[in-house]
């Protein structure tokens, strides 16, 4: 990582109150990691330096704020792709268990490689698709939270994590700009499937501002069993 690099991951950390310097070597390795991973198959759109160590490394930082990721919880990161928001989370969180989760086998493989290189004990990659993930019985109701960056809309979101928490558990979705439509049909789907919207959150992405939202959805009441429905329907025919 260049100085540049580094005072850029510095300041990101900082305006989120977050101390990064303990943890710099393992962002150091994580950025040499991925930009060599990218090199053979093609794991992230984003090449640079300073679009990785922004719009990866601080914007998946940016899932800590409200405190809502404290102590030792079980979490499942839906749509992970590369490690994102888990490999940067596990650095900083050593007793944050997490699951990083994708559908896609070479980005969970390049996880599992990743976490072993970097000694995160605590990341233990999974591979398969939400649909089915929510009906099996080792994983339905098991994880005190959910995270979630930029994946879909959030009646899709709802759909795919709610059958994935505990009672009282909490899904933590990372968005861009939201709308107010798409807010109000993520409180409906949330209420059919057992959640509350609880806290929303506008913010810009340290050092560019880029819009970013935070929408915690609880978890107050059972899933009906026949949530999720089937791979891809939740996407091509949201509830509302």
């Amino acid at each position: 990582m260049t100085p540049e690099g580094e005072a850029l991951l510095r300041q990101g950390a900082e305006a989120l109150g977050l101390e990064i310097g303990p943890h710099l070597p393992a962002f150091v390795r994580l950025l040499e990691l991925l930009q060599a991973g990218n090199a053979r198959h093609n794991l992230t759109a984003l090449r640079t330096e300073s679009d990785i160590v922004l719009k990866h490394f601080v914007d998946s930082l940016c899932c800590l704020r409200g405190g809502h990721l404290e102590g030792p919880l079980q979490a499942l990161d839906l749509g992970t792709g590369a490690g994102f928001p888990s490999l940067p989370l596990a650095i900083l969180r050593p007793d944050l268990q997490l699951v990083p989760f994708d559908s896609t086998r070479k980005k969970i493989y390049f996880v599992a490689e990743t976490a072993h290189a970097l000694g995160l004990s605590n990341v233990r990659p999974l591979v398969g698709r939400a649909e089915k993930l929510g009906h099996d019985p080792e994983h339905r109701e098991r994880y005190d939270r959910v995270v979630v960056r930029a994946v879909a809309a959030l009646p899709v979101l709802a759909e795919l994590a709610l059958p994935l928490l505990r009672p009282g558990g909490l899904l933590v979705a990372q968005k861009g700009p939201l709308s107010e439509e798409e807010l109000q049909a993520g409180r409906r789907a949330s209420a059919l499937l057992g959640g509350r919207v609880e806290a929303v959150e506008h913010f810009g992405l340290p050092v560019l501002g880029d819009p970013r939202s935070l929408v915690c959805v609880r978890k107050v009441g059972p899933t009906p069993k026949r949530y999720p429905r089937l791979d891809g329907v939740p996407a091509k025919h949201p509830l509302s």
